[in-house]
């Protein structure tokens, strides 16, 4: 449980001690906590003008990061100028402390200047990860740009609850205020510690790498208009954050909406009237949903029996959860779990364990 690692290393205090919502009370936390979030950073780099690079989407870059989750890449740039583009979206310049994140793992290009052919990112990563966090250096003579980069990793079904309201990418600038630079000096710091093979950077820039995406989603959700729906929208809302924040910290709770509207302070009329426009359906339904979701994830993942799966989850019954399960996925719990066990989840390395640059997973 990765987010509630980071508390225990003080990093969100430092970062977030401005928050209006604690972090155990926090909506964004319990998702990203639920959907078990791998990361890593794994390019420290300087190219020189010009230079262009070419990113293949999520599902091809999974298996050289040795894993077969969704995977969510960032760049941060620390020195110069580049540019990002997506096929079919205008291209997107970045300055010296932009950070650019691409949660649905578009293909994309990073360059800089006029004129160079793009080179794959898929043929050459595996040697750059075989380097460690050396310093790559690329591109032609020109005006250099410094990047370091990182991805995280999370389960591709859970994930898809905050993921659908997010835009193909995502730049924010984090030198506009004190916590975003003391993020970006501490990166920069553990990645010349990583350098020089110091006990225990690993780790940090692991932490970092999971508190720069975090740090991206609360400043997104900070700067949606008036008006915005989706998960992150909603979660902005006193109310209904505290409402999601609640049924993700407590699942298997045996919720009812008198008693989750008793909790946020609100009537049971409001509160659904809000998080159907937030989120298009009902408190409890999407409950239901999430807690399905997190039975078909450990019908795969575990070897748990289906009558554990289904107390874990909140379910009274074995019966009730077959019943809730075989409606929403057509297939009953046993059966589903047969037809999707090639499908399991395994966010475990397949780096060389002497690597400088080591991924660690926080279950």
């Amino acid at each position: 449980m990765w987010v509630r690692r980071i508390v225990f290393a003080g990093l969100f205090r430092t970062v977030l001690s401005g928050a209006r919502l604690s972090l155990f009370m926090d909506a964004i936390a319990e998702m990203l906590r639920a959907i078990k979030v791998d990361s890593a950073i794994y390019l420290n780099g300087v190219f020189s003008e010009p230079w262009c690079v070419a990113s293949p989407g999520s599902r091809r870059l999974a298996p050289v990061f040795g894993s077969s989750g969704h995977i969510i890449i960032y760049h941060l740039l620390c020195e110069g100028r580049a540019y990002c583009e997506i096929d079919g979206l205008e291209r997107v310049n970045l300055e010296a402390g932009d950070l650019i994140a691409l949660p649905h793992g578009h293909e994309h290009l990073m360059g800089g200047g006029i004129g160079a052919s793009p080179l794959s990112v898929e043929n050459e990563l595996p040697g750059i990860l075989s380097r460690g966090l050396e310093l790559l250096t690329a591109g032609g003579s020109g005006q250099s740009a410094r990047f370091i980069c990182g991805y995280l990793a999370c389960d591709p079904h859970l994930s898809q609850s905050f993921l659908g309201g997010l835009p193909p990418v995502i730049r924010l600038n984090i030198r506009d205020d004190v916590s975003g630079q003391w993020l970006e000096n501490s990166l920069r710091f553990s990645v010349t510690q990583a350098v020089a093979n110091d006990p225990g950077a690993a780790e940090m820039l692991t932490r970092l790498s999971e508190v720069f995406f975090v740090e991206t989603l609360r400043r997104f959700q900070r700067e949606l208009p008036p008006g915005q729906t989706g998960w992150l929208a909603g979660a902005r809302d006193p109310g209904v954050g505290k409402a999601l924040t609640l049924m993700h910290h407590r699942h298997a709770h045996p919720w009812t909406i008198a008693e989750v509207a008793h909790e946020v302070g609100l009537s049971r009329t409001v509160l659904t009237e809000r998080f159907r426009r937030f989120l298009g359906e009902s408190p409890m339904s999407y409950l239901v949903r999430w807690r399905l979701r997190l039975g078909a994830r450990a019908l795969t993942s575990t070897t748990q029996t289906v009558a554990q799966v289904a107390f874990d989850v909140g379910y009274e019954s074995e019966a009730a959860f077959n019943r809730a399960f075989k409606r929403e996925y057509g297939l009953p719990p046993a059966r589903y779990r047969r037809e999707h066990a090639g499908g399991r989840l395994d966010f475990r390395t397949k780096l060389n364990d002497e690597s400088r640059f080591v991924l660690r997973s926080f279950h």
